[in-house]
């Protein structure tokens, strides 16, 4: 379910990339191709795979996911998963309303799963819990599902759970929706004050103590009692992927996410000497330069072009479109 969103969504991506410079061209064969991939899933005949609803924790499970998928069957990573399906659907309702109509049902239940305020004790009609993953308490996700640890419950991207909020809002323009829109919204503004506040560690901050603070630019993984400097598949050392899990997927939000110049430097010191380590891949990469063009365009767009992979969710097109942003005033809300 997670790679094949993240897919979807870079699909997507290319849309509203080539809408924005005019190449409208493209958009097309761009529209056919999401249709081809997310109609088997909506239609439930996708025979590799599929959605199932589970009654017990009313959530959207998949055949497979029930044991694989990072742990989706067991309701790990929820806003994660979906939110990169909800992007692509809400993009492809954009820009073929026809479509949007006809799917309007389906894609609302994606969304609902980990983002609704009805609750199933109240409302006969609701199928999911309220905010399955945002803590009101807390103002901010949890993903962990229902494996128990010690430690609580945690997060470890943050720019995940930012994805995910933004691409119910992107749902709620695209149908018209304002309630949908503003709620959306909301929890996305408070969603990235909270990943400034707990997972973005800026030299002179003094909420974590000394040692840690001078060791770390971002929390590796948040638990509810404590902080972790790795990550659920790699050690402390690996900065690259530190960082990269903290900015993917790369959208006009992200921007917001990392608007304090100064901390996206240090951010990108502390990174940078960690891509020359033996296994360092090129996905990984394009998520420094990606950083380090928001303060040198010249020398990042020279790494980024060198580049040959990138990560399933991005692409070149992506990257050379975030570091050209910059260029022009963009009132666009996509």
């Amino acid at each position: 379910m997670n790679l094949y969103g993240k897919l979807i969504a870079r699909a997507a991506r290319f849309a509203l990339i080539a809408k924005e410079v005019s190449y409208l061209d493209v958009i097309p064969a761009i529209r056919t191709y999401l249709k081809n991939m997310i109609e088997p899933w909506l239609d439930g005949n996708f025979k590799q795979n599929g959605f199932l609803y589970d009654p017990k924790w009313g959530g959207l499970i998949t055949k497979q996911g029930s044991k694989d998928d990072f742990g989706f069957g067991i309701y790990n990573d929820h806003h994660y998963h979906l939110g990169y399906s909800v992007y692509a659907i809400a993009v492809l309702a954009k820009i073929d309303p026809l479509w949007g109509e006809r799917y309007r049902a389906q894609a609302y239940s994606l969304m609902a799963d980990y983002m609704t305020l009805q609750k199933k004790e109240d409302d006969p009609n609701s199928n999911y819990p309220r905010l399955r993953n945002f803590d009101l308490f807390k103002l901010h996700s949890w993903a962990g599902g229902l494996a128990e640890f010690w430690d609580g419950r945690n997060q470890e991207s943050t720019s995940e759970a930012v994805n995910a909020y933004y691409s119910a809002a992107l749902l709620g323009l695209a149908y018209g929706d304002t309630h949908l829109v503003e709620t959306a919204s909301t929890i996305l503004t408070l969603e990235i004050h909270a990943a400034k506040l707990w997972w973005q560690v800026k030299k002179e901050d003094a909420l974590y103590p000394k040692d840690f603070t001078a060791e770390n630019r971002v929390v590796g993984v948040l638990w509810s009692t404590k902080r972790d400097s790795s990550l659920w598949f790699g050690p402390k050392e690996w900065k690259e992927c530190r960082l990269g899990i903290q900015l993917l997927p790369i959208i006009p939000v992200s921007e917001i996410l990392f608007s304090d110049m100064i901390f996206v430097k240090q951010l990108v010191n502390w990174t940078l000497p960690a891509l020359s380590r033996y296994g360092v891949t090129e996905g990984w990469k394009g998520f420094v330069y990606a950083l380090e063009s928001v303060y040198d365009k010249g020398g990042a767009i020279k790494k980024i072009r060198g580049l040959n992979r990138y990560d399933d969710g991005n692409s070149r097109s992506n990257l050379l479109w975030w570091v050209h942003r910059r260029d022009v005033t963009d009132d666009d809300a996509e």
